[in-house]
């Protein structure tokens, strides 16, 4: 059974910084391509970014220059570090990795960007 577990949001200011994790288990990561999204209230789910499996990063014009992804397969885990956090950044986050027609989902994390 594939699971993805998130960890890593909360509240920060503006400005501020997070570093989101999605830790995979019962899949071989390697091969997937793994991602990001979120979805602020009242809004759809966006892509935010996401990492081939040779390391190919693509990024949402929205957080180009602020945000990185990163993975490392040994540990099955993806990464998401956000700098220069601004309050449009807040949503639920979800960890995604999808190979053809397969697609998994984690159950999200809260980040939340307030004063």
């Amino acid at each position: 059974q594939v699971q993805l577990v998130e960890s890593g949001g909360g509240l920060v200011q503006p400005g501020g910084s997070l570093r989101l994790s999605c830790a995979a288990s019962g899949i071989f990561l390697s091969t997937f391509t793994m991602g990001w999204y979120r979805q602020a209230p009242g809004k759809q789910r966006e892509l935010v970014a996401t990492i081939t499996s040779g390391g190919t990063a693509n990024y949402a014009d929205s957080v180009k220059g602020r945000f990185t992804i990163s993975r490392n397969n040994a540990k099955k885990t993806t990464y998401l570090q956000m700098n220069s956090l601004e309050p449009e950044d807040t949503a639920v986050y979800y960890c995604n990795v999808q190979r053809g027609p397969n697609v998994y989902w984690g159950q999200g994390t809260q980040v939340t960007v307030s004063s």
